[in-house]
Protein backbone atom coordinates (compact mmCIF):
# COMPACT_ATOMS: atom_id res chain seq x y z
CA UNK A 1 0.00 0.00 0.00
CA UNK A 2 1.25 3.25 -0.89
CA UNK A 3 2.62 4.93 2.03
CA UNK A 4 1.77 1.73 4.49
CA UNK A 5 4.02 2.22 7.56
CA UNK A 6 4.92 5.97 7.26
CA UNK A 7 4.66 7.70 10.04
CA UNK A 8 2.76 10.65 9.31
CA UNK A 9 4.61 14.07 9.58
CA UNK A 10 2.57 17.72 10.34
CA UNK A 11 4.19 21.08 10.59
CA UNK A 12 3.47 23.03 13.79
CA UNK A 13 2.37 26.48 14.07
CA UNK A 14 1.78 27.99 17.32
CA UNK A 15 0.31 31.28 16.80
CA UNK A 16 1.05 34.45 19.62
CA UNK A 17 -0.44 37.81 20.77
CA UNK A 18 1.63 39.65 23.26
CA UNK A 19 -1.06 41.42 24.81
CA UNK A 20 -2.07 38.27 26.49
CA UNK A 21 -0.12 35.85 28.78
CA UNK A 22 3.55 34.34 27.12
CA UNK A 23 3.28 31.76 29.52
CA UNK A 24 -0.57 29.89 28.30
CA UNK A 25 2.12 29.69 24.77
CA UNK A 26 4.58 27.88 26.53
CA UNK A 27 2.30 25.54 28.06
CA UNK A 28 0.17 25.20 24.98
CA UNK A 29 2.68 24.01 22.71
CA UNK A 30 4.59 21.45 25.09
CA UNK A 31 0.64 19.90 25.68
CA UNK A 32 0.20 19.79 21.76
CA UNK A 33 3.50 18.53 20.72
CA UNK A 34 2.34 16.08 23.77
CA UNK A 35 -0.43 15.05 22.18
CA UNK A 36 0.68 14.68 18.56
CA UNK A 37 3.62 12.26 19.82
CA UNK A 38 1.29 10.23 21.76
CA UNK A 39 -0.80 9.69 18.32
CA UNK A 40 2.32 8.77 16.04
CA UNK A 41 2.96 12.31 14.54
CA UNK A 42 6.38 13.83 13.71
CA UNK A 43 6.34 17.36 13.75
CA UNK A 44 8.57 20.17 12.48
CA UNK A 45 8.04 23.20 14.32
CA UNK A 46 10.40 26.09 15.46
CA UNK A 47 12.33 25.68 18.25
CA UNK A 48 12.36 27.87 21.24
CA UNK A 49 15.68 28.77 19.85
CA UNK A 50 14.38 29.91 16.51
CA UNK A 51 11.86 32.53 18.29
CA UNK A 52 9.91 33.15 21.95
CA UNK A 53 8.45 30.59 23.14
CA UNK A 54 8.67 28.60 19.93
CA UNK A 55 5.39 30.73 18.20
CA UNK A 56 5.02 32.54 15.65
CA UNK A 57 4.07 36.37 16.34
CA UNK A 58 6.01 38.43 14.46
CA UNK A 59 6.64 38.64 10.61
CA UNK A 60 10.23 38.11 11.18
CA UNK A 61 8.49 35.11 13.36
CA UNK A 62 6.82 34.17 10.06
CA UNK A 63 9.53 34.55 7.62
CA UNK A 64 10.92 31.80 10.07
CA UNK A 65 8.35 29.45 10.01
CA UNK A 66 7.77 28.94 6.20
CA UNK A 67 11.26 28.87 5.50
CA UNK A 68 11.34 25.87 8.10
CA UNK A 69 7.99 24.19 6.38
CA UNK A 70 9.23 24.95 2.85
CA UNK A 71 12.75 23.44 3.46
CA UNK A 72 10.85 20.01 5.24
CA UNK A 73 8.17 20.46 2.25
CA UNK A 74 8.53 16.84 1.03
CA UNK A 75 7.53 15.32 4.29
CA UNK A 76 5.51 17.47 5.57
CA UNK A 77 1.86 16.24 5.02
CA UNK A 78 -0.31 18.73 6.36
CA UNK A 79 0.13 21.64 8.96
CA UNK A 80 -1.80 22.31 12.24
CA UNK A 81 -2.14 26.01 13.28
CA UNK A 82 -2.33 26.12 17.17
CA UNK A 83 -3.63 29.42 19.31
CA UNK A 84 -3.10 29.02 22.67
CA UNK A 85 -4.05 32.65 22.91
CA UNK A 86 -5.44 35.17 20.90
CA UNK A 87 -2.69 34.64 18.26
CA UNK A 88 -1.22 37.00 15.19
CA UNK A 89 -3.77 36.44 12.76
CA UNK A 90 -1.38 38.49 10.24
CA UNK A 91 1.67 36.69 11.53
CA UNK A 92 -0.08 33.32 11.35
CA UNK A 93 -1.43 33.78 7.69
CA UNK A 94 1.92 35.39 6.40
CA UNK A 95 3.60 31.84 7.61
CA UNK A 96 1.40 29.97 5.71
CA UNK A 97 1.31 32.50 2.32
CA UNK A 98 5.05 32.67 2.33
CA UNK A 99 5.46 28.32 2.53
CA UNK A 100 3.09 28.19 -0.28
CA UNK A 101 3.12 24.53 0.23
CA UNK A 102 -0.63 24.07 -0.54
CA UNK A 103 -0.93 21.48 2.19
CA UNK A 104 -4.45 20.71 4.20
CA UNK A 105 -4.23 23.12 7.42
CA UNK A 106 -6.17 22.54 10.66
CA UNK A 107 -6.44 25.37 13.35
CA UNK A 108 -7.07 24.55 16.28
CA UNK A 109 -8.00 26.98 18.94
CA UNK A 110 -7.71 26.47 22.86
CA UNK A 111 -10.67 26.81 25.62
CA UNK A 112 -10.99 29.48 28.13
CA UNK A 113 -11.81 28.40 31.53
CA UNK A 114 -14.77 29.94 33.39
CA UNK A 115 -12.14 30.30 36.58
CA UNK A 116 -9.47 31.82 34.95
CA UNK A 117 -10.89 34.71 33.28
CA UNK A 118 -8.76 37.01 34.46
CA UNK A 119 -5.48 39.12 32.80
CA UNK A 120 -2.63 36.77 33.92
CA UNK A 121 -5.00 33.71 32.70
CA UNK A 122 -7.46 34.39 30.04
CA UNK A 123 -6.51 33.11 26.39
CA UNK A 124 -9.60 34.78 24.18
CA UNK A 125 -8.08 31.99 21.20
CA UNK A 126 -12.02 31.66 20.86
CA UNK A 127 -12.11 35.35 19.10
CA UNK A 128 -8.80 35.15 18.25
CA UNK A 129 -9.41 32.14 16.09
CA UNK A 130 -12.23 33.96 14.35
CA UNK A 131 -9.65 36.63 13.38
CA UNK A 132 -6.81 33.72 11.76
CA UNK A 133 -9.52 32.21 9.76
CA UNK A 134 -11.07 35.62 8.42
CA UNK A 135 -6.86 36.11 7.40
CA UNK A 136 -7.09 32.81 5.86
CA UNK A 137 -10.39 33.39 3.52
CA UNK A 138 -8.59 36.71 2.55
CA UNK A 139 -5.82 35.09 1.39
CA UNK A 140 -7.41 32.49 -0.72
CA UNK A 141 -5.85 30.07 2.03
CA UNK A 142 -8.18 26.59 1.94
CA UNK A 143 -8.41 25.08 6.01
CA UNK A 144 -10.15 22.41 8.08
CA UNK A 145 -12.41 23.03 11.09
CA UNK A 146 -12.38 21.02 14.43
CA UNK A 147 -15.85 19.78 15.14
CA UNK A 148 -16.03 22.49 18.46
CA UNK A 149 -14.84 26.14 17.71
CA UNK A 150 -12.29 25.53 21.05
CA UNK A 151 -10.65 22.39 21.79
CA UNK A 152 -7.93 21.18 24.29
CA UNK A 153 -5.32 18.70 22.39
CA UNK A 154 -5.71 16.12 25.18
CA UNK A 155 -9.77 16.38 24.52
CA UNK A 156 -11.84 13.06 22.66
CA UNK A 157 -13.03 15.53 20.01
CA UNK A 158 -9.42 17.01 19.28
CA UNK A 159 -8.55 13.42 18.95
CA UNK A 160 -11.17 12.08 16.36
CA UNK A 161 -10.48 15.54 14.60
CA UNK A 162 -6.74 14.94 14.23
CA UNK A 163 -7.57 11.15 13.09
CA UNK A 164 -9.96 12.68 10.30
CA UNK A 165 -7.04 15.58 9.24
CA UNK A 166 -4.40 12.42 8.87
CA UNK A 167 -7.17 10.92 6.75
CA UNK A 168 -7.54 13.98 4.97
CA UNK A 169 -3.82 14.65 4.19
CA UNK A 170 -3.18 10.97 3.04
CA UNK A 171 -5.84 11.96 0.51
CA UNK A 172 -4.45 15.14 -1.01
CA UNK A 173 -1.06 13.91 -0.67
CA UNK A 174 -2.00 10.50 -2.27
CA UNK A 175 -3.97 11.97 -5.06
CA UNK A 176 -0.53 14.12 -6.26
CA UNK A 177 0.63 13.02 -9.16
CA UNK A 178 -1.10 9.60 -8.81
CA UNK A 179 -1.38 7.19 -11.68
CA UNK A 180 -3.93 5.44 -12.36
CA UNK A 181 -3.81 1.77 -14.89
CA UNK A 182 -5.97 0.73 -17.62
CA UNK A 183 -5.47 -2.38 -18.87
CA UNK A 184 -7.75 -2.99 -21.90
CA UNK A 185 -10.11 -1.23 -23.23
CA UNK A 186 -13.83 -0.08 -22.38
CA UNK A 187 -16.28 -3.43 -22.36
CA UNK A 188 -19.07 -2.22 -25.37
CA UNK A 189 -21.71 -2.70 -22.87
CA UNK A 190 -20.59 -0.70 -20.53
CA UNK A 191 -20.84 2.56 -21.54
CA UNK A 192 -21.53 3.43 -17.41
CA UNK A 193 -17.52 3.50 -17.08
CA UNK A 194 -16.64 6.26 -19.65
CA UNK A 195 -14.66 8.65 -18.60
CA UNK A 196 -12.20 11.84 -19.09
CA UNK A 197 -8.39 11.38 -19.58
CA UNK A 198 -8.07 15.06 -19.94
CA UNK A 199 -10.07 15.91 -17.06
CA UNK A 200 -8.10 13.45 -14.76
CA UNK A 201 -4.61 15.22 -16.28
CA UNK A 202 -5.56 19.05 -15.61
CA UNK A 203 -6.47 17.52 -11.49
CA UNK A 204 -2.53 16.21 -11.94
CA UNK A 205 -3.71 12.65 -12.24
CA UNK A 206 -2.45 10.42 -15.05
CA UNK A 207 -3.43 7.16 -17.18
CA UNK A 208 -1.27 4.30 -17.76
CA UNK A 209 -2.81 2.25 -20.46
CA UNK A 210 -1.92 -0.88 -21.97
CA UNK A 211 -4.10 -3.61 -24.43
CA UNK A 212 -5.51 -6.70 -22.66
CA UNK A 213 -3.83 -9.09 -25.72
CA UNK A 214 -0.56 -7.29 -24.51
CA UNK A 215 -0.75 -8.51 -21.11
CA UNK A 216 -1.97 -12.19 -21.82
CA UNK A 217 0.88 -12.57 -24.25
CA UNK A 218 3.12 -11.91 -21.75
CA UNK A 219 1.53 -13.82 -19.30
CA UNK A 220 1.46 -16.78 -21.89
CA UNK A 221 4.70 -16.96 -22.54
CA UNK A 222 5.55 -16.84 -19.25
CA UNK A 223 7.61 -20.46 -17.55
CA UNK A 224 4.99 -22.00 -14.98
CA UNK A 225 8.22 -23.43 -13.64
CA UNK A 226 9.89 -20.12 -12.62
CA UNK A 227 10.30 -18.74 -9.68
CA UNK A 228 7.86 -15.60 -9.57
CA UNK A 229 5.24 -18.01 -10.56
CA UNK A 230 5.73 -20.51 -8.06
CA UNK A 231 5.06 -18.11 -5.25
CA UNK A 232 2.55 -16.16 -6.95
CA UNK A 233 0.46 -19.57 -6.94
CA UNK A 234 1.61 -20.31 -3.36
CA UNK A 235 0.03 -16.90 -2.49
CA UNK A 236 -3.24 -17.90 -4.64
CA UNK A 237 -3.62 -21.51 -2.60
CA UNK A 238 -2.95 -19.86 0.83
CA UNK A 239 -5.55 -16.88 0.63
CA UNK A 240 -8.50 -18.70 -1.31
CA UNK A 241 -7.83 -22.68 -0.18
CA UNK A 242 -9.62 -23.25 -4.05
CA UNK A 243 -11.25 -27.10 -3.91
CA UNK A 244 -12.43 -27.69 -7.42
CA UNK A 245 -10.48 -25.52 -9.30
CA UNK A 246 -8.62 -26.97 -11.87
CA UNK A 247 -4.54 -26.85 -11.95
CA UNK A 248 -4.89 -24.69 -15.37
CA UNK A 249 -6.69 -22.13 -14.09
CA UNK A 250 -4.74 -21.48 -10.46
CA UNK A 251 -1.66 -21.71 -13.21
CA UNK A 252 -3.12 -19.48 -15.12
CA UNK A 253 -4.41 -16.81 -12.37
CA UNK A 254 -0.22 -16.91 -11.45
CA UNK A 255 1.06 -15.98 -14.66
CA UNK A 256 -1.30 -13.21 -14.52
CA UNK A 257 -0.06 -11.94 -11.35
CA UNK A 258 3.32 -11.74 -11.95
CA UNK A 259 2.68 -10.15 -15.73
CA UNK A 260 0.12 -7.69 -14.04
CA UNK A 261 2.62 -6.56 -10.44
CA UNK A 262 5.51 -6.31 -13.42
CA UNK A 263 3.49 -3.60 -15.57
CA UNK A 264 2.30 -1.82 -11.96
CA UNK A 265 5.80 -1.49 -10.50
CA UNK A 266 7.48 -0.54 -13.83
CA UNK A 267 4.41 2.15 -14.34
CA UNK A 268 4.40 3.08 -10.91
CA UNK A 269 0.54 2.43 -10.80
CA UNK A 270 -1.36 3.30 -8.04
CA UNK A 271 -4.80 1.84 -8.80
CA UNK A 272 -6.06 -0.63 -11.87
CA UNK A 273 -8.99 -0.82 -14.12
CA UNK A 274 -8.81 -3.76 -16.01
CA UNK A 275 -11.10 -5.34 -19.20
CA UNK A 276 -13.56 -8.11 -18.00
CA UNK A 277 -16.69 -9.51 -19.00
CA UNK A 278 -15.82 -11.16 -21.38
CA UNK A 279 -12.98 -10.94 -22.88
CA UNK A 280 -9.84 -12.23 -20.81
CA UNK A 281 -12.23 -15.38 -20.33
CA UNK A 282 -12.52 -15.96 -24.19
CA UNK A 283 -8.75 -14.54 -24.88
CA UNK A 284 -7.02 -16.45 -21.86
CA UNK A 285 -9.27 -18.52 -20.28
CA UNK A 286 -10.21 -17.44 -16.50
CA UNK A 287 -11.77 -14.71 -14.61
CA UNK A 288 -9.21 -12.24 -13.05
CA UNK A 289 -11.30 -11.68 -9.93
CA UNK A 290 -8.62 -13.91 -7.37
CA UNK A 291 -5.57 -11.79 -8.62
CA UNK A 292 -7.25 -8.59 -8.36
CA UNK A 293 -8.74 -9.36 -4.77
CA UNK A 294 -4.54 -9.71 -3.88
CA UNK A 295 -3.26 -6.73 -5.69
CA UNK A 296 -6.53 -4.48 -3.49
CA UNK A 297 -5.59 -6.28 -0.73
CA UNK A 298 -1.77 -5.45 -1.18
CA UNK A 299 -3.07 -1.95 -1.81
CA UNK A 300 -3.33 -1.35 -5.26
CA UNK A 301 -7.40 -1.10 -5.64
CA UNK A 302 -8.75 -3.22 -8.70
CA UNK A 303 -11.24 -2.60 -10.44
CA UNK A 304 -13.07 -4.61 -12.98
CA UNK A 305 -14.90 -3.72 -16.29
CA UNK A 306 -11.98 -1.11 -17.21
CA UNK A 307 -13.78 1.09 -14.58
CA UNK A 308 -11.01 3.93 -14.08
CA UNK A 309 -12.93 6.08 -11.85
CA UNK A 310 -14.18 3.14 -9.84
CA UNK A 311 -10.35 2.33 -9.40
CA UNK A 312 -10.00 5.86 -8.36
CA UNK A 313 -12.64 5.75 -6.04
CA UNK A 314 -11.73 2.59 -4.46
CA UNK A 315 -7.91 4.52 -4.07
CA UNK A 316 -9.40 7.52 -2.50
CA UNK A 317 -10.75 4.73 0.02
CA UNK A 318 -8.45 3.07 0.43
CA UNK A 319 -5.90 6.15 1.36
CA UNK A 320 -8.71 7.75 3.83
CA UNK A 321 -9.19 4.24 5.79
CA UNK A 322 -5.74 3.35 5.58
CA UNK A 323 -7.13 0.04 4.48
CA UNK A 324 -8.35 -1.71 1.68
CA UNK A 325 -11.09 -0.80 -0.72
CA UNK A 326 -13.33 -2.91 -2.58
CA UNK A 327 -15.67 -2.07 -5.87
CA UNK A 328 -19.32 -3.13 -5.71
CA UNK A 329 -22.75 -3.07 -7.46
CA UNK A 330 -25.90 -1.48 -6.07
CA UNK A 331 -27.52 -4.62 -6.60
CA UNK A 332 -30.92 -5.46 -5.00
CA UNK A 333 -33.50 -4.23 -3.00
CA UNK A 334 -33.87 -6.04 0.72
CA UNK A 335 -37.39 -6.89 0.44
CA UNK A 336 -39.50 -3.59 1.44
CA UNK A 337 -36.63 -2.36 3.81
CA UNK A 338 -36.21 1.67 2.14
CA UNK A 339 -32.70 1.62 3.76
CA UNK A 340 -31.21 -1.51 3.03
CA UNK A 341 -29.55 -2.60 -0.68
CA UNK A 342 -27.67 -5.57 -1.22
CA UNK A 343 -24.91 -4.76 -2.67
CA UNK A 344 -23.03 -7.51 -5.13
CA UNK A 345 -20.09 -8.56 -7.31
CA UNK A 346 -19.09 -11.38 -8.89
CA UNK A 347 -16.73 -10.76 -7.39
CA UNK A 348 -12.65 -9.59 -6.89
CA UNK A 349 -13.04 -8.18 -3.51
CA UNK A 350 -10.16 -8.35 -0.74
CA UNK A 351 -10.74 -11.19 1.18
CA UNK A 352 -10.20 -9.04 4.28
CA UNK A 353 -13.60 -7.91 3.37
CA UNK A 354 -15.17 -11.41 4.34
CA UNK A 355 -16.20 -13.55 6.71
CA UNK A 356 -14.69 -16.66 5.16
CA UNK A 357 -13.27 -16.10 1.62
CA UNK A 358 -13.58 -19.01 -0.77
CA UNK A 359 -12.89 -19.18 -4.91
CA UNK A 360 -15.07 -20.43 -7.13
CA UNK A 361 -16.12 -19.74 -11.28
CA UNK A 362 -18.58 -17.09 -12.52
CA UNK A 363 -22.15 -18.32 -12.80
CA UNK A 364 -23.26 -15.42 -14.57
CA UNK A 365 -21.55 -15.78 -17.72
CA UNK A 366 -20.46 -19.62 -17.84
CA UNK A 367 -23.11 -20.15 -20.00
CA UNK A 368 -21.81 -18.31 -22.89
CA UNK A 369 -17.78 -18.46 -22.63
CA UNK A 370 -18.13 -21.78 -20.46
CA UNK A 371 -17.44 -22.60 -16.74
CA UNK A 372 -14.00 -23.85 -17.72
CA UNK A 373 -13.26 -20.57 -18.39
CA UNK A 374 -14.44 -18.78 -15.86
CA UNK A 375 -12.99 -19.73 -12.36
CA UNK A 376 -11.44 -17.47 -10.08
CA UNK A 377 -13.73 -15.96 -8.43
CA UNK A 378 -13.54 -14.62 -4.71
CA UNK A 379 -16.66 -15.94 -2.92
CA UNK A 380 -18.35 -14.59 0.42
CA UNK A 381 -20.84 -12.27 2.82
CA UNK A 382 -19.04 -8.92 3.99
CA UNK A 383 -18.59 -9.30 7.51
CA UNK A 384 -20.55 -6.64 9.47
CA UNK A 385 -19.49 -3.26 10.64
CA UNK A 386 -19.51 0.62 9.44
CA UNK A 387 -18.86 1.21 5.85
CA UNK A 388 -18.23 4.26 3.25
CA UNK A 389 -19.16 4.60 -0.02
CA UNK A 390 -17.98 6.88 -2.62
CA UNK A 391 -18.35 7.38 -6.30
CA UNK A 392 -16.46 9.67 -8.21
CA UNK A 393 -17.14 10.34 -12.13
CA UNK A 394 -15.77 12.76 -14.49
CA UNK A 395 -18.49 15.17 -15.84
CA UNK A 396 -17.37 16.13 -19.01
CA UNK A 397 -19.52 18.47 -20.52
CA UNK A 398 -19.28 20.28 -17.83
CA UNK A 399 -15.24 19.97 -17.22
CA UNK A 400 -15.03 18.71 -13.24
CA UNK A 401 -14.93 15.69 -11.00
CA UNK A 402 -17.56 15.18 -9.58
CA UNK A 403 -18.38 12.46 -6.60
CA UNK A 404 -21.52 11.15 -4.34
CA UNK A 405 -19.76 9.92 -0.70
CA UNK A 406 -22.59 8.24 2.06
CA UNK A 407 -22.03 6.26 4.95
CA UNK A 408 -24.07 3.11 6.72
CA UNK A 409 -22.72 -0.19 8.10
CA UNK A 410 -22.74 -3.93 6.58
CA UNK A 411 -25.74 -6.24 8.25
CA UNK A 412 -26.04 -9.45 9.84
CA UNK A 413 -28.63 -10.34 7.22
CA UNK A 414 -28.14 -13.04 4.49
CA UNK A 415 -29.41 -13.94 1.61
CA UNK A 416 -29.22 -16.72 -0.76
CA UNK A 417 -26.99 -15.38 -3.74
CA UNK A 418 -23.48 -16.52 -5.14
CA UNK A 419 -20.42 -14.43 -5.78
CA UNK A 420 -19.31 -11.79 -3.09
CA UNK A 421 -22.48 -9.85 -1.50
CA UNK A 422 -23.51 -7.60 1.32
CA UNK A 423 -26.59 -6.10 3.37
CA UNK A 424 -25.87 -2.59 3.59
CA UNK A 425 -27.78 -0.41 5.60
CA UNK A 426 -27.74 3.47 4.87
CA UNK A 427 -30.00 6.31 6.40
CA UNK A 428 -31.88 7.50 3.89
CA UNK A 429 -31.13 5.50 0.69
CA UNK A 430 -33.88 6.45 -1.37
CA UNK A 431 -32.49 9.99 -1.19
CA UNK A 432 -28.71 8.56 -2.10
CA UNK A 433 -30.28 6.61 -4.93
CA UNK A 434 -32.02 9.77 -5.70
CA UNK A 435 -29.02 11.88 -6.16
CA UNK A 436 -27.40 9.18 -8.10
CA UNK A 437 -30.07 8.78 -10.64
CA UNK A 438 -30.00 11.81 -11.26
CA UNK A 439 -26.70 12.89 -11.48
CA UNK A 440 -25.84 9.81 -13.37
CA UNK A 441 -23.62 8.25 -11.41
CA UNK A 442 -22.66 4.73 -12.11
CA UNK A 443 -23.85 2.01 -10.90
CA UNK A 444 -20.23 0.76 -9.62
CA UNK A 445 -19.53 2.02 -6.17
CA UNK A 446 -16.55 1.69 -4.00
CA UNK A 447 -16.41 0.55 -0.50
CA UNK A 448 -13.99 0.44 2.47
CA UNK A 449 -15.11 -0.95 6.22
CA UNK A 450 -14.87 2.57 7.55
CA UNK A 451 -16.35 5.39 8.50
CA UNK A 452 -14.42 8.11 6.48
CA UNK A 453 -17.03 9.91 4.71
CA UNK A 454 -16.77 13.36 6.51
CA UNK A 455 -12.31 12.75 5.52
CA UNK A 456 -13.22 12.17 1.93
CA UNK A 457 -15.50 15.19 1.41
CA UNK A 458 -13.32 17.56 2.95
CA UNK A 459 -10.09 16.40 1.33
CA UNK A 460 -11.75 16.42 -2.25
CA UNK A 461 -14.08 19.83 -2.09
CA UNK A 462 -11.65 21.84 0.42
CA UNK A 463 -8.61 21.01 -0.78
CA UNK A 464 -9.16 19.66 -4.40
CA UNK A 465 -12.06 21.67 -5.58
CA UNK A 466 -14.13 18.48 -6.72
CA UNK A 467 -17.91 19.06 -6.56
CA UNK A 468 -19.08 16.08 -3.71
CA UNK A 469 -22.35 15.78 -3.01
CA UNK A 470 -22.68 13.98 0.66
CA UNK A 471 -26.09 11.70 1.10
Amino acid sequence: MKGEGRTPVLGLLVGNRGFFPDALVEEGRRRMLSVLEEAGVKVVALSTEDTKYGAVETREDAEKCARLFRSRAEELDGIIVSLPNFGDERAAADALRLAGLDLPILVQAFPDELGKLDPAHRRDAFCGKLSLCNNLVQYGIPFSDTALHVEAPESREFKEDLERFLAICRVVKGLKNARLGAVGARPAAFNTVRFSEKILERHGISVETIDLSEIISRAQALDSNSREVSRELSRIKETFHPQGIPVGALDKMARLSVVLKQWIEKNEIDALALQCWTAIESLYGIVPCAVMSLLSEAGIPSACETDVMGALSMYVLQLAAASPAALMDWNNNFGDDPDKVILFHCSNLPCSFFESCGMSYQNIIAGTVGKENTYGTVVGRVTPGPATFLRLSTFDTEGVIAGVVAEGRFTEDRVDTFGGYGVAEIPRLRELLRLITQNGFEHHVAVTKAHVGQAVQEALETYLGWRIVRS
